[in-house]
């Protein structure tokens, strides 16, 4: 292959990758929003055990029919994979604080200092730089959701620890996902089923020691087969939003992960100025969201029209036997 036709598929997986994520984002909002709210499924924990459990199946089922290759579990394993399942347990309980401590419009300005954070992280951790233009674009993004929540900035202190811890921990999550995808044995399989592993023993225990584990057991949706479809499709929509982050941090950055992201948030605002009739609108707020579209817009271009791949270290150094997926 030559050198334009492999920058050509480079570009390709990096604008496919990302935007299976953001569909893969938007979609298990819609079926969660589902369980959560039109059946009033009590647990958002439990709901995250079962997309861990479906994780943990899909991908051992695959490897034992050799659809899929990773490291065997031995002693190295937790070494290796930390410390991602600390990064997701806390991203997880910050981000559920912080939701119900903020106002959406300042929750959602907060949220965008992830873009900035791993940014900064990326550069220190992966000594990853970026050009000129991508850091204006990233900076535009955050003051785009500066302005959109200007109209709304109340202060509480307990929620903005809560969101901004919540910045630190996805941030970082992101970034170290990118750098363990490098390490060999585990690649893209071994890093979603063993973090997934990890997790899910300590997280039954914390389910069950907060009464969270009765509530779900107890709940009387159970009885509908309807529900159970519903639940199930989300716990396999929840390992294909893993699966699409790690797929989107393999071909991009940690950066463009981010940014896809917070993006899909932004126009899920933007969609519901028009859809739900819950969108109380303001001069201010409807300037922040767009001047995060333009920016977005514009770092998008950059990104998955540069002339070369990204992060190419990186991708030489993942198992090169792993296969590659045909579809979060």
């Amino acid at each position: 292959m030559t050198l334009s036709g492999e920058g050509e598929r480079a570009r390709l997986m990096k604008f496919a990758s990302a935007a299976f994520y953001a569909l893969c984002s938007f979609s298990i909002i819609v079926v969660n929003k589902s369980i959560l709210t039109e059946y009033k499924f009590p647990s958002f924990m439990f709901l995250g055990i079962g997309q861990m459990t479906a994780t943990i199946i899909i991908l051992y089922v695959a490897k034992m029919n050799k659809a899929v290759s990773f490291q065997d579990f031995d002693k190295s394993i937790p070494a290796k994979i930390f410390p991602l399942p600390l990064l997701y347990v806390g991203n997880h309980v910050t981000g559920l604080g912080g939701t119900k401590k903020l106002s959406l419009p300042m929750f959602t300005v907060l949220r965008k200092f992830t873009i900035l954070l791993t940014m900064i992280m990326e550069s220190r951790i992966l000594r990853k730089s970026f050009a000129p233009s991508l850091v204006c674009s990233v900076l535009a993004i955050v003051a785009g959701a500066l302005v959109a929540a200007s109209s709304d900035l109340s202060f509480n202190a307990e929620g903005y620890t809560f969101v901004l811890l919540n910045d630190v921990f996805t941030a970082a999550s992101g970034v170290y996902t990118k750098k363990k995808l490098g390490m060999e044995g585990l690649g893209k399989y071994g890093v979603l089923f063993y973090n997934a592993f990890i997790i899910i023993i300590p997280t039954v225990v914390v389910s069950a020691y907060t009464g969270d584990l009765q509530k779900a057991l107890t709940f009387e949706g159970w009885m509908s087969v309807v529900f159970i479809f519903h639940f199930l499709l989300s716990c396999v929509m929840g390992f294909i939003l893993m699966y699409s982050i790690i797929l989107c941090s393999y071909y991009n950055t940690a950066l463009t992960t981010t940014v896809v992201g917070a993006v899909k948030n932004v126009a899920v605002m933007y969609i519901g100025m028009f859809v739900g009739g819950d969108y109380v609108f303001s001069w201010t707020n409807f300037i922040g969201l767009n001047i995060c579209i333009s920016a977005a817009l514009i770092y998008s271009y950059i990104t998955f029209h540069s002339s070369a791949p990204e992060a190419t270290e990186d991708k030489l150094s993942v198992h090169v036997t792993e296969s590659l997926p045909e579809r979060t």
